[in-house]
């Protein structure tokens, strides 16, 4: 499997798979477990699906870190993919976090729709 490499790539997979839904799903199952207050409705639209992503990473690493760390953790987000990300700027940090959760997701998604 190639991962998209940027969100409209991942996206359009996704929708030409009938695959969108489930990554809606799969990252509500993932923000229940990691006991962060966020359900997506499975119509939500992409944009809003990365404008919501990006605003709660982004609250995550002001004001809660611990959750933040809890999520990647659930999501299963490699720590060193964490670490070659530039944390100066804390919003660009957020919108390459959100990218790295929902790369993650749709793998995980893309995997069960294919072998199960």
């Amino acid at each position: 499997m190639v991962l998209p490499s940027n969100f409209e790539s991942l996206i359009e997979e996704a929708n030409n798979l009938n695959l969108y839904k489930k990554l809606i799903t799969q990252l509500n199952k993932d923000f229940v477990f990691s006991n962060i207050d966020l359900e997506l409705d499975v119509e939500t639209l992409p944009t809003s699906l990365k404008l919501v992503l990006q605003e709660t990473v982004y609250y995550l690493i002001e004001n809660k870190f611990s959750e933040y760390l809890n999520l990647l953790y659930q999501v299963d987000i490699s720590e060193l993919k964490i670490r070659t990300l530039d944390g100066d700027d804390i919003f660009k940090l957020s919108e390459d976090v959100t990218f790295l959760i929902l790369q993650r997701e749709w793998q995980k998604v893309w995997y069960k729709a294919k072998y199960s």
